[in-house]
């Protein structure tokens, strides 16, 4: 045990994904665990810069753990990404004993959590919070699971109109650079087709699948779509550009949007968060920095925060595979 760690601060930045509460009870309640002070941090970076600050302990955070968003509030923080801003934080957090930092976001929240921590040697630790999915090194990150319930059930609402009327439904989800949702809701809920960012299916590609599936006797069909995919320059375009070539077929748009955001966490995305939390103090503890906590085959590992950092989206072989065969 490092023995200079005598007070952690915990904030939560970027979008707000479920399961971040949860994050945040889990490193206080490891923090009075270990008997260590832990301190709140609201609205991210930009309350680093503001010193605005809040002593938590256990029993702060009692009754959040079923809660969507962040209590402590997120933000994004212009002045953070100076260093004149970077160093006003660090002087916040010697100013109030802080000795280490935990940062619960995405890869941008990772980004500048690793700069921060490289710039003054202060211990900072990552916990990937993002529906999107996106962060290396870890199997999952929180929320996700979550957003792919919300996302199903809609679909599934969505595919009862659809049914009723034999009408043709685009779908969008979010995944501006990863389509991990749009993939594994679509197989989930029995989509005819999946586009997304990491592959280039092309409209007419995308109309000979939809003449098949005509063909093959299905009077309506889901097509789940994410934010990012660019077969049209928006979802409404690629609707009416298969109105105007299958006249066939009643196109139909439902955007979820912030929806996917918002609700409360699953047990998965509960008990993943407090496994972070937890193996997130444990290691600052144990004198890691720059590190990002992460689930892989369902062991807590520890990653370099560069690493961590999202690069090119890998398409799961795998999971594409079975959704061609199961959406003849």
């Amino acid at each position: 045990m490092v023995e200079n760690i005598k007070n952690i601060a915990v904030l939560t930045s970027g979008g707000d994904a479920p399961g971040m509460n949860a994050a945040i009870r889990a490193v206080v309640r490891a923090c009075s665990f270990y008997k260590i002070q832990c301190t709140g941090v609201y609205r991210g970076y930009q309350g680093l810069i503001e010193a605005d600050f809040e002593p938590l302990d256990a029993r702060s955070v009692r009754n959040i753990i079923n809660q969507g968003g962040t209590f402590l509030k997120s933000t994004r923080s212009k002045e953070f990404r100076t260093k004149e801003g970077r160093k006003l934080a660090f002087d916040n957090l010697k100013a109030n004993n802080i000795d280490a930092l935990i940062v619960i976001g995405g890869d941008g929240t990772f980004t500048g959590g690793q700069l921060f921590s490289k710039e003054f040697g202060f211990p900072t630790v990552g916990i990937p919070a993002t529906i999107d999915n996106d962060i290396n090194g870890t199997d999952f990150t929180l929320g996700y699971d979550t957003a792919l319930n919300t996302v199903v059930e809609a679909i599934d609402k969505i595919r009862d109109t659809a049914s009723s009327h034999n009408r043709l439904f685009l779908v969008e989800v979010m995944g501006r650079d990863a389509g991990d949702i749009a993939l594994n809701s679509g197989i989930g809920a029995g989509a005819e087709e999946i586009l997304i960012p990491e592959e280039n299916l092309g409209v007419e590609k995308l109309l000979d699948s939809l003449r098949k599936s005509k063909k093959s006797g299905k009077t309506s069909s889901i097509i789940v779509v994410a934010e990012g995919e660019k077969s049209g320059k928006n979802i409404f375009e690629l609707a009416s550009f298969i109105e105007e070539n299958m006249d066939e077929y009643e196109v139909r748009v439902s955007v979820l949007g912030h929806i996917q955001r918002g609700g409360s966490p699953s047990c998965f995305d509960r008990v993943l968060a407090s496994k972070l939390g937890v193996g997130a103090v444990e290691a600052l503890m144990a004198g890691k920095t720059e590190i990002m906590i992460g689930i892989h085959h369902q062991k807590v590992v520890n990653i370099e925060l560069l690493k961590a950092i999202k690069g090119d989206a890998k398409v799961d072989k795998e999971l594409r595979r079975v959704a061609d065969i199961t959406s003849v």
